[in-house]
């Protein structure tokens, strides 16, 4: 799995979607992936209790820098300002039911963060392409152009992609994700996470940290709680785009508090 970061004036690609959805906090069930033996298997291993360093440390490793960046600055905090609204582009519907349960899965977990499914194309700014394993190299160079498609596939050899662009405020103004849709349930589900959360902002992917699906060596295939303090902590609002490494760490210390009730909440934790 692999994301992209460039710069706002880079590459104008259209995408697409409808409204937003409120909740309340609740205990949520998990999403059809749990009903995949080697997905359930890994939500009953999961750990979900972590230590404030430990948190942070992830935050800080995956919200800054990027795996792979075409062009711009990644030494500051990038996130959507805006409603994200997400447009599943392909042929295959049940993916797309799968694709829609993932996304309202984020938006349940995630309090700050205002995304929701569309059917139509024109007023995106996440756009899922979905595509057959063989298509995937010729999407690639659809998307990025066959020169730096090579380089993606060089650095990367990726089997999802995902990527985003910035303004000058750091404000993510469009996402693109890319994610084969024939390489059995497993894959789908672990690639639709990854990609559309790292869509959202948490780009760089990191070794060091092995609690998180933004690890090349983690697999998950659901939205674990790890990783839902990262999305919740970037997210919230006195984080946000454009603030410096300094900046954030004068805020987290107070953020972090009221993210681990949150997190605690709506995952039923009782520590």
């Amino acid at each position: 799995m692999s994301a992209l970061d460039w710069s706002w004036h880079f590459l104008r690609i259209v995408a697409v979607i409808l409204a937003g959805i409120g909740f309340e906090a609740a205990v949520w069930p998990p999403v059809a992936s749990a009903e995949i033996p080697a997905i359930a298997s890994r939500q009953r291993a999961e750990r979900k209790i972590f230590a404030d360093g430990e948190i942070i440390d992830g935050f800080l490793k995956t919200a800054f820098g990027a795996e792979y960046h075409l062009a711009g600055r990644v030494d500051r905090i990038r996130k959507y300002q805006t409603p994200v609204r997400v447009f599943a582009d392909g042929n295959r519907s049940d993916r797309k039911t799968q694709l829609a349960r993932i996304v309202a899965d984020i938006a349940r977990r995630v309090q700050h963060l205002d995304i929701a499914m569309a059917d139509t194309g024109d007023a995106a700014n996440v756009r899922v392409k979905l595509v057959r394993d063989r298509d995937l190299n010729r999407t690639i160079s659809t998307f990025y152009g066959s020169e730096r498609a090579r380089e993606i596939r060089g650095s990367l050899d990726p089997q999802c992609l995902s990527g985003f662009r910035k303004n000058e405020k750091f404000e993510i103004e469009h996402s693109d994700v890319i994610i084969t849709v024939d390489t059995g349930d497993f894959t789908f589900f672990d690639c639709a996470y990854e990609e559309l959360l790292q869509s959202l902002g948490p780009i760089n992917d990191t070794a060091t940290v092995p609690w998180t699906m933004f690890n090349d060596n983690v697999s998950m295939g659901f939205f674990d709680v790890y990783d839902q303090y990262i999305l919740n902590l970037l997210y919230d609002p006195r984080i946000k785009a454009g603030m410096t490494l300094t900046e954030v760490k004068e805020v987290l210390p107070a953020v972090l508090v009221d993210v681990r009730t949150w997190v605690r909440k709506v995952n039923g934790l009782t520590e």
